[in-house]
């Protein structure tokens, strides 16, 4: 009879534990999905205005060109984020099918690739403009920078294209290529080296900006180094936001993991990768700002927008 007992109540503590944990995890993707929706539900309007403007502009500079192409590298970024509040709202049940997992794994990663090396470019651009203004304008033209975009497109998709060509070995319901569960050695590579380019010339780009902008005195040159200040406040807190704390936490997911595959949902890792891979989309909702600071065509469609809405509600 004690036996039995125990077992009885060793089940019923089991059941326990199952319930508490099956709620957890209802409650996980239910954060999950509200917050995709915030960023879908702001970040859209902010990005669409933007490719509007941009496309609008009849005079172009390599600045320009590098925002036009963040902008839509931003908008491609959140147009599939429903597939995501779809998933987890369906309890981590995936029920799109295989190409579409393997569809939205790539596009999910060749635009946030696409995102980081764009503002390295902006920042390179805004470096040669400060440090170099006479010796850059050479270099410095449209067609130039349509050309380095151009290639960028072009290495990110074929650096991406394993995604969307490798085989997906798991059950149907899921989607490892979601938050990239599965992982390997030559993944904890390219994730370093992918990242740590556009670090690097972000950070050498400020430090050589900062220190040529404390040599400016002339007072016609103070518009040129408010600019830049700004400039560089607004990506490092972006690049600080939405990508260092999703690659921190992909290199150490993959190092725990390599050559296993836990779902994320059931693994503490897991979800520190879902958690900073939702804050990647930040990005979308952070650009946005950084467009109305820097770009005066967003600036004025935005703010004309806005008063003619005010006006018409007063």
């Amino acid at each position: 009879t004690i036996v039995t007992m125990s077992s009885a109540t060793m089940n019923i503590s089991e059941e326990e534990r199952e319930g508490v944990y099956d709620t957890s995890v209802a409650l996980w993707n239910i954060i999950l999905s509200i917050f995709y929706i915030l960023i879908f539900v702001i970040a859209v309007p902010g990005n669409v205005l933007a490719l509007w403007a941009f496309f609008c502009q009849k005079s172009t500079s390599p600045s320009k060109v590098f925002l036009r192409n963040l902008s839509v590298a931003d908008i491609s970024y959140v147009l599939i984020l429903p597939m995501r509040i779809v998933y987890h709202l369906s309890d981590s049940h995936w029920p799109f099918g295989h190409i579409l997992c393997q569809l939205l794994g790539f596009l999910f990663y060749l635009n946030m690739y696409c995102s980081l090396y764009l503002m390295s470019f902006i920042s390179l651009d805004r470096f040669l403009a400060v440090v170099f203004p006479l010796k850059s304008q050479t270099i410095r033209k449209p067609v130039y920078a349509n050309v380095a975009v151009g290639m960028l497109w072009v290495t990110v998709i074929i650096s991406m294209s394993p995604v969307l060509f490798s085989k997906q070995t798991n059950s149907s319901g899921t989607c490892s290529k979601l938050y990239l569960e599965k992982t390997s050695q030559t993944a904890l590579v390219s994730t370093i080296v992918a990242f740590a380019i556009p670090l690097t010339t972000i950070v050498v780009s400020y430090i050589l900006i900062v220190l040529k902008l404390r040599t400016v005195r002339q007072q016609e040159e103070r518009p040129v180094k408010d600019k830049a200040i700004k400039m560089i406040i607004l990506i490092v807190m972006n690049f600080l936001l939405a990508f260092v704390p999703y690659h921190v936490c992909r290199i150490v997911y993959i190092k725990s993991h390599s050559g296993g595959q836990i779902p994320a949902s059931h693994d503490p890792l897991g979800r520190a990768t879902q958690i900073t891979s939702a804050l990647t989309c930040v990005s979308g909702v952070l650009d946005p700002v950084m467009y109305f600071v820097l770009n005066r065509a967003y600036r004025d469609t935005f703010l004309r927008l806005f008063c003619k809405n005010r006006e018409h509600n007063l």
